[in-house]
């Protein structure tokens, strides 16, 4: 059995996935399309998008992440791979898209994860917490 490189690649990242338990995503983007998730966080957590193109083209996708306000975080044109962290700056759903416009015909595999920490503690939580301590 003969496989082609580009599905060993994919299969390796796969199985690399599956035994580290990253939790990340596999998405195919068409052509002239664009892809958008969301998560809802509170102000001050921190965000973290990875993201890689494995397949289809040039290796390349746009990327836009957009803040409950419909203000551009973080914009990206063409981009192979990278990563962006940033801390809300507001409560709301921030969106993150991946856009596939510039492709005439061809779609594109992309491997993603975002990284949500804990919403950051409440001057109620941290009082509770300290009134905890002092016992």
């Amino acid at each position: 059995m003969h496989l082609p490189t580009h599905s060993l690649c994919v299969m390796a990242v796969v199985m690399t996935i599956w035994w580290s338990r990253v939790d990340a995503y596999f998405l195919v983007i068409d052509a002239h399309a664009e892809e958008c998730f969301f998560d809802k966080v509170s102000t001050g957590t921190k965000l973290g998008l990875t993201f890689e193109v494995v397949e289809g083209g040039f290796l390349d996708i746009d990327v836009k992440i957009t803040g409950p306000d419909n203000k551009v975080i973080h914009s990206e044109e063409r981009a192979s791979s990278g990563k962006y962290t940033f801390a809300a700056h507001m409560d709301g759903n921030y969106l993150y898209c991946f856009g596939n416009k510039m492709s005439t015909m061809t779609p594109k595999v992309v491997m993603f994860s975002m990284d949500v920490g804990d919403a950051p503690k409440t001057e109620e939580q941290l009082k509770a917490q300290d009134a905890n301590h002092n016992k």
